[in-house]
């Protein structure tokens, strides 16, 4: 659904409307953790749901304590994919590539920490690709709250955000459908 953000950004900042840009990314980030919940919904029932499509049982339960350790990743993605197009739209590339190198580096470390060292398996796999993912939305969001390439197009929460929940969901939902 963050494709959604493409169009509206691209819009914003076409239009040199740069507090726009960032209104657009508070909606965004609300409406996707608005969809988390009946995501995890989802996924706390994907054991008993994935057997009912043919999937065998033990396969099944894998990947639903797979699933239930990616929860908080899921929220973290909720913020980060926002956060990756805001800085798009600006062309500012620079620092997604310093942040993501660093979590390539952050993630392969503490995945061989927790999966082999402290032999937690797949749960330790998913709670590192956690760790890492909200590990890059603080790093993302301290370079947009403190960056003077961000000044223009940083924009305060207001209720203008919440009022853009609905135009985002026009185009959120179309956008994920099409991806899905």
């Amino acid at each position: 659904m963050a494709g959604g953000l493409e169009t509206l950004a691209g819009q914003a900042y076409g239009a040199k409307q740069y507090q726009k840009l960032g209104t657009y990314t508070y909606s965004a980030i609300i409406s996707l953790i608005i969809m988390c919940p009946p995501i995890c919904v989802l996924w706390i029932f994907i054991g008993k749901l994935l057997p009912l499509l043919g999937q065998d049982t033990s396969i099944s339960q894998e990947a639903c304590k797979y699933s239930m350790w990616l929860i908080p990743a899921l929220f973290g993605g909720a913020v980060l994919k926002p956060l990756t197009r805001y800085l798009q739209t600006q062309s500012v590339i620079l620092p997604m590539l310093i942040t993501s190198s660093s979590i390539l580096c952050f993630h392969t470390i503490s995945c061989w920490i927790l999966v082999y060292k402290l032999q937690l398996g797949q749960k330790g796999a998913a709670i590192a690709f956690s760790l890492s993912t909200w590990l890059n939305v603080i790093l993302l969001s301290l370079y947009v709250k403190f960056s003077s390439a961000c000044e223009k197009t940083r924009a305060p929460l207001s209720r203008e955000a919440l009022y853009g929940i609905g135009e985002f969901f026009q185009l959120g939902v179309p956008s994920a459908i099409m991806v899905w």
